[in-house]
């Protein structure tokens, strides 16, 4: 499943595209929200792992507004619930991501990315 906790991880891998390849924009998605059960020591694990701005920013585009522009140094509950519903229960169903440098798109579909790649794109 595309959840922003994995897509935080992603980068483009064609072959030579290693520059401005982070984060991975999504086009003409939908969405699902699905509830997952909160555990506030695995977000707060998890925390460290982030690139804080890009998880703002797709969350954004995304259409969820609910994380601070800065990661805060109070890490309090109402927090911890609102990154956990931004990395666990948005599930981009169906779309494409799309690499900002190079413009290579990774068909989601049924919530799974296709990250494979043609040879002649192959590092």
């Amino acid at each position: 499943m595309v959840r922003l906790i994995t897509h935080n991880l992603l980068a483009c891998h064609v072959k030579g595209c290693n520059a401005n390849n982070f984060p991975l924009e999504f086009r003409n998605v939908e969405l699902e929200i699905r509830e997952a059960e909160f555990n506030p020591d695995f977000v707060k694990g998890f925390l460290p792992k982030i690139e804080w701005k890009a998880l703002v920013d797709t969350a954004r585009q995304l259409g969820d507004t609910s994380l601070p522009e800065e990661q805060p140094e109070m890490l309090d509950d109402d927090f911890l619930k609102n990154l956990h519903h931004v990395l666990l229960e948005i599930h981009v169903e169906e779309g494409a991501m799309v690499c900002p440098n190079c413009k290579h798109e990774y068909p989601i579909a049924s919530g799974i990315p296709n990250m494979l790649l043609a040879e002649h794109e192959i590092a």
